[in-house]
């Protein structure tokens, strides 16, 4: 399933390739020069282009042309989420995405000896940031009016504020082991939703001199399927095969997620159930054999019902929005396709 046009998706590539190289190493070290080269592969070697693509359509519904402007502003959240994903694969501890090694497991490859590992850990910080300023370059300079600039840069640091601190909900969450179904979905709300689809949306608006009404109306759209977004990946994370996602399906298992289907197992397993979800669940041993025990109490409890129901409940509030916002009509039927395609998507 394609989430990004190929036309839109190749000049968003080309932007990122054309910056990445303007950006190239100031080390003349071999050892700098092989990290920059593993970032620039991760950048430019996957991923989905969701939010960049949606910050695009966010400026052709508030009235924008197609230039080259807007691809460089949108390109500048693929570096943000970048960035987020390399960090956030270090603090999981996770040895894939996309179907290769994180970039922190590539760093630790690179080295052997004791301090590997704590060198991939250190480096891939140091890369995700690095990604992370990059992002806000590439915006600063995309060449869009400056009041306009400013009133989308304010977003995009609102933005970053609220995934950082949804990040850190979901870090407090697994020490705290025992989110109920609403704090899940407050952790959901600010680490994805509002990152993955709203503040993409608002961005591309801003920049192209949306009116109030309509960044509200881009809000009701988007933070109901942000949340479908992620309540889709939380599945594809337990459920999905690792051949399709290019993650582990063991990896929130053995992280102990807390997520919303988890929370509502919780609260309806019987006294059995329960105490084999607790033994399993979070438990860096967690076997293949042990996983599928816990994705089958997941199903027969109701909890991946449950989930399936709320999906589906958050596209149908999305759709509505989406119907009654005064957006171009180009934009508003590509945005109810790409609702369509994260909701269900198998990867």
């Amino acid at each position: 399933m394609s989430f990004t046009q190929p036309s839109l998706g190749s000049r968003i590539d080309r932007r990122l390739s054309g910056f990445l190289d303007a950006w190239r190493n100031p080390v003349s070290d071999p050892g700098v020069e092989a990290a920059y080269g593993l970032l620039v592969d991760f950048i430019l070697g996957g991923g989905k282009r969701v939010r960049p693509q949606l910050c695009y359509w966010g400026w052709r519904g508030a009235g924008g042309d197609d230039c080259e402007e807007i691809i460089s502003a949108a390109a500048a959240l693929e570096l943000c989420h970048a960035g987020l994903l390399i960090h956030d694969d270090i603090m999981d501890g996770s040895q894939l995405r996309r179907g290769q090694a994180t970039v922190h497991r590539s760093l630790t490859d690179l080295h052997q000896g004791p301090g590997a590992e704590a060198f991939g850990r250190a480096g891939g910080i140091l890369l995700g940031t690095l990604s992370l300023a990059w992002s806000d370059a590439l915006l600063s300079s995309c060449g869009v009016e400056a009041a306009r600039l400013r009133a989308a840069h304010h977003l995009f640091d609102a933005m970053r504020t609220e995934v950082i601190s949804g990040q850190y909900l979901d870090v407090l969450a697994q020490l705290r082991s025992g989110a109920t179904e609403a704090e899940a979905l407050t952790v959901i709300r600010y680490k994805s939703a509002k990152y993955t689809v709203e503040r993409p949306l608002q961005i591309g608006g801003a920049l192209a001199g949306a009116p109030p009404e309509l960044l509200d109306a881009y809000s009701r759209f988007g933070v109901p399927l942000g949340e479908a977004f992620q309540l889709r990946d939380d599945v594809l994370g337990t459920f999905g095969s690792s051949s399709e996602t290019g993650k582990s399906a063991l990896d929130d298992l053995r992280e102990g997620k807390q997520t919303v289907m988890y929370a509502h197992a919780v609260q309806n397993a019987t006294p059995a159930q329960l105490r084999h979800l607790r033994a399993w669940h979070g438990n860096p041993e967690l076997t293949e054999e042990r996983a599928a025990e816990v994705r089958l109490i997941l199903t027969d409890t109701g909890a991946l019902a449950r989930v399936e129901e709320m999906i589906e409940q958050r596209v149908r509030e999305a759709m509505t929005a989406l119907g009654e916002a005064q957006i171009k009509p180009e934009a508003a039927t590509v945005l109810a396709t790409m609702a369509d395609q994260l909701a269900h998507r198998t990867k």
